[in-house]
């Protein structure tokens, strides 16, 4: 495939979400809830999940913002539902990791991420990063707000990190 093909197919599945974004519901009793806003941009996201024990049952993403933010929170809804915490944060670190040009971890192939792996054309935009990683910041900080047993405390993150 070309450069010019995948910069289209970039596009498209980047388009796909934003108009028809998955995980745009209402969670009952979230064991978390966050919300995130990008100030550079004005992105905003308001994130629940519903945990089932260790593993993410359900997860709501409310997004208003950019194509890319919404975007990233579309296909985050889509890849962490059924994942263990465990997972969820490494899937986190690797879409950091794919966004910034950091070195992946091992053994990691983003073509194993589905519509995820299109998210690393993304960093021929470096303004852009921090709307897709909006998403991963606001979810990282809900798991990390709850795994220090504060809950549903409501937990506000400004994607400030790159």
């Amino acid at each position: 495939m070309n450069d010019g093909d995948l910069q289209e197919l970039y596009r498209d599945i980047i388009l796909e979400h934003y108009h028809y974004p998955r995980g745009h519901k209402h969670v009952d009793a979230p064991d978390i809830h966050n919300e995130g806003k990008n100030p550079v941009c004005g992105d905003e996201i308001e994130l629940e999940v519903k945990l089932n024990g260790d593993v993410v049952e359900q997860v709501g993403v409310h997004c208003v913002g950019c194509a890319i933010s919404v975007a990233s929170g579309s296909m985050l809804s889509e890849i962490v539902e059924g994942k263990s915490i465990g997972e969820v944060k490494r899937i986190a670190q690797v879409v950091k990791a794919m966004l910034t040009g950091a070195d992946l971890p091992e053994g990691v192939d983003p073509a194993d991420l589905g519509d995820l792996e299109v998210l690393q054309g993304v960093r021929n935009f470096p303004v852009r990063i921090k709307c897709a990683l909006l998403a991963w910041t606001t979810l990282v900080e809900g798991l990390k707000n709850y795994e220090s047993g504060n809950g549903a405390a409501q937990v506000e993150t400004a994607a400030t990190e790159q």
